[in-house]
């Protein structure tokens, strides 16, 4: 048994293993990464859980009021909090892809002193202030959110750090183990 079955508990589906629309989903997400990500082949059980991830993963995660790089790093940032190795192998990877630098990326654990603006610190801020608590982003936190981003920015970062402290519970309760990056 390899170590990627002794962690998975749920058995995950190869290309070959799917048809139609999750056949199509893998083929599109292997042409834009490289790979298809586990947990896409885990949840590919549930054909209609799976498109629904990927339709709401889609505009989350793409160029939009923020750019697609830093809303990985967000990705990121949460992740650590929520010491997912899944989600922060994965969106340190796509975020590299989508144009971070190497010291962005390495430092996202200690923003406050890493190669960021004042804005995209304020993001990460008021990201590590929703892990603790959705009631804990109070009116001074917003305030201070508010100095730097637009409505249509808050409502995409608020929607990208509420994700993830979704998917890598999502991950971590199902053991769906990291996924092997390309080597590109």
């Amino acid at each position: 048994m390899t170590n990627r079955e002794k962690q998975c508990r749920i058995p995950m589906l190869e290309r070959e293993q799917v048809e139609g629309e999750i056949a199509a989903l893998y083929d599109k997400i292997y042409q834009e990464r490289g790979v298809v990500p586990y947990m896409f082949k885990t949840v590919a059980h549930v054909p209609a859980l799976a498109l629904g991830f990927a339709a709401f993963l889609k505009p989350l995660m793409s160029d939009g009021e923020l750019p697609a790089w830093y809303k990985e790093l967000v990705a990121t940032r949460v992740a650590s909090l929520n010491t997912c190795e899944y989600c922060i192998s994965s969106h340190r990877y796509l975020a590299k892809l989508r144009g971070a630098s190497d010291a962005q990326i390495a430092a996202v654990e200690s923003y406050e002193t890493g190669p960021f603006t004042s804005k995209e610190k304020a993001g990460f801020r008021y990201a590590d202030t929703l892990h603790t608590s959705a009631h804990a982003v109070d009116d001074t936190t917003y305030s201070a959110v508010k100095q730097h981003f637009s409505d249509k920015e808050i409502i995409e970062l608020t929607a990208v750090a509420a994700a993830f402290e979704f998917f890598p519970r999502f991950v971590s309760a199902l053991g769906i183990p990291v996924t092997p990056l390309p080597e590109n």
